[in-house]
C-alpha cells in the first residue's frame, strides 16, 4: 500500500525581533487545504497573495491549524470563512466544540497533530508526511539561528523534553514558530 505524502509551501517566512510576525505554511494533502499559523504578519497580503499565486483563495482553505494562542500566531483565523480551526485540544467548527482524544489527532492522512508543551503548556507540533520525509511546523524552536532556549518557556526541562521527542522522530526539516525551515543537525538545541 502506498503512503499517503502531502505537499507542504511555505506562505510566509516569520521573525521576532523589534517587530514579530508568524511563520505562516500551507499543507495539501488529498482534498485537505491547511494553513499553520496565520497570525501577525506586515499586511494580510503576505498571506493571501502566495496562496493565490498558488491557485488557491481563502475561502477554499479546509483547515486552520494553530501552534499556541498567542496572537501572532492566531490573528488572521477569520481570513479563512470556511476553514475547521484545530488546536492541541479540539477542532472548532462555527459554533461546534470537539474535543480531541489525547495524543496524536490526524487532520488528514498525511497530517497529524502531537502535543508538544514548550513555549506554552498548550503547544502543539504539526507532523507531514512529505515525499522528501517527516516535516514538524512546531513552535518548539523560534528560528534555526535561536535563541536556544526560549524566553518564554515557564518550563525548560519539558521544553527540553518536546524538542528531544520531535528529533527521536528524524524530520528531515523542522520550520519554526518565527524563522524559516531548517535542516535539524547535531547543534540543533536540545
Amino acid at each position: 500500500m502506498a503512503t499517503t505524502t502531502a505537499k507542504l509551501d511555505v506562505l510566509t517566512i516569520g521573525y521576532a525581533h523589534d517587530r514579530v510576525a508568524s511563520t505562516c505554511t500551507l499543507v495539501r494533502d488529498g482534498d485537505a487545504v491547511i494553513v499553520i499559523d496565520p497570525g501577525m504578519v506586515a499586511n494580510r497580503a503576505l498571506l493571501l497573495q502566495p496562496l493565490a499565486d498558488l491557485g488557491l483563495g481563502a475561502q477554499e482553505v479546509t483547515d486552520i491549524v494553530i501552534s499556541h494562542h498567542h496572537p501572532d500566531h492566531t490573528v488572521n483565523i477569520a481570513l479563512f470563512p470556511n476553514a475547521k480551526l484545530h488546536d492541541v485540544m479540539a477542532t472548532y467548527v462555527d459554533d461546534l466544540w470537539l474535543d480531541h482524544e489525547p495524543g496524536e489527532f490526524a487532520v488528514s492522512p498525511a497530517v497529524r497533530l502531537v502535543a508538544t508543551p514548550g513555549h506554552t503548556d498548550q503547544d502543539v507540533s504539526t507532523l507531514v508526511q512529505s515525499d522528501d520525509g517527516l516535516i514538524v511546523l512546531t513552535h518548539l524552536w523560534w528560528g534555526a539561528q535561536g535563541p536556544a532556549q526560549d524566553p518564554f518557556a515557564a518550563d525548560v526541562a519539558v521544553l527540553k523534553a518536546s524538542r528531544e521527542k520531535v528529533l527521536a522522530l528524524e524530520p528531515a526539516l523542522i520550520v519554526p514558530g518565527h524563522g524559516a525551515p531548517f535542516a535539524p543537525t547535531e547543534s540543533t538545541p536540545r
